[in-house]
């Protein structure tokens, strides 16, 4: 899977705040967008299939509770909280996934929503195990 230029896009929230649910599911990444409460407002197809998550109904979720508990840690969600403390929400980060991405290291973006919320976005295509991301650093 080709990674879209638009992971590195410098305005990525407010791009994303812009696409309907067809555009969100055309981008070959993964896209997660969450209200304010948490709440999953858009989970695109690349995201559907790549996590393993599928097809279930994800929209109006908590997904810290209820779509993806595996990532509700001080790794994921607090690092997620500490940007939004210090008052910038635009991080890239590197984590171990879950479900079909189990034992692989995943590259992550976290944006502002312009609503309040956030956009997460989840590129796959480093797929590297974590023991071979520890002997690369």
């Amino acid at each position: 899977m080709v990674v879209s230029p638009l992971f590195d896009q410098p305005d990525l929230g407010r791009v994303l705040d812009g696409f309907t649910p067809a555009q969100l599911d055309e981008i070959p990444i993964g896209v997660i967008g969450l209200a304010a409460d948490g709440r999953v407002r858009a989970f695109n197809k690349a995201e559907a299939e790549g996590s393993g998550y599928g097809m279930r109904p994800s929209l109006g979720l908590d997904f810290f509770g209820e779509v993806a508990p595996c990532m509700n840690n001080p790794l994921f969600k607090g690092r997620i909280e500490r940007a939004i403390s210090a008052g910038t929400l635009d991080i890239v980060f590197n984590y171990v996934g879950d479900f079909d991405d189990a034992e692989r290291e995943l590259r992550f973006r976290v944006v502002s929503a312009s609503d309040g919320g956030l956009w997460i976005l989840t590129d796959r295509s480093t797929g590297r195990s974590p023991e071979s991301a520890r002997t690369a650093s």
